[in-house]
């Protein structure tokens, strides 16, 4: 039994203020391919569809009248750190497992190299998946964050992520 489920995440109004900003879209859409990444390699599904999620929700600032400034981002880019941050925070409140949300948090914030001055890092398995699942929904110039999808539309693709988590869960058990 998972302590916290995706439509716990997404009904939280703080999930909601800050993945509605980074694009809500993509949030899902990397969290589906991240979930299918995790069990292709064995890793932890419910683990790899929160962090792909959640792994945009640092992002808040780079905005410049009213839309998203991709040059201003590339720029100032500490997304990952204060997504860590912020999710673990979320997912703490929610009730999720202390040692669960940890290996999220770092997971989001080692989704990327951009913040990293040296670059390259050595990831889990889990960090990697995440790493994958955002460069396979990434457009040119960040336009994966444009993306809309209603909220209702939005809500029914968690279920069924929840639902196919619950699952897989049930097979490996």
């Amino acid at each position: 039994m998972r302590d916290v489920k995706m439509i716990d995440i997404f009904q939280h109004r703080i999930a909601q203020k800050y993945l509605n900003r980074s694009g809500m879209a993509h949030a899902i859409a990397v969290a589906y391919h991240a979930f299918h990444l995790a069990k292709e390699k064995n890793v932890d599904v419910d683990n790899a569809a929160k962090a792909g999620f959640l792994h945009d929700i640092g992002h808040y600032s780079w905005y410049r009248d009213g839309k998203w400034d991709y040059d201003l981002y590339r720029q100032n880019d500490i997304h990952a750190i204060k997504g860590a941050e912020r999710a673990h925070k979320l997912l703490i409140r929610l009730g999720e497992n202390p040692i669960k949300a940890k290996e999220i948090a770092l997971a989001i914030l080692f989704h990327t190299d951009s913040f990293l001055p040296g670059g390259e890092v050595v990831r889990t398995p889990l960090q990697t998946i995440i790493k994958l699942a955002d460069e396979k929904d990434e457009e040119p110039g960040g336009l994966h964050h444009y993306r809309k999808i209603d909220s209702e539309r939005a809500f029914k693709m968690l279920q069924q992520l929840d639902n196919q988590i619950d699952d897989w869960i049930s097979k490996k058990s």
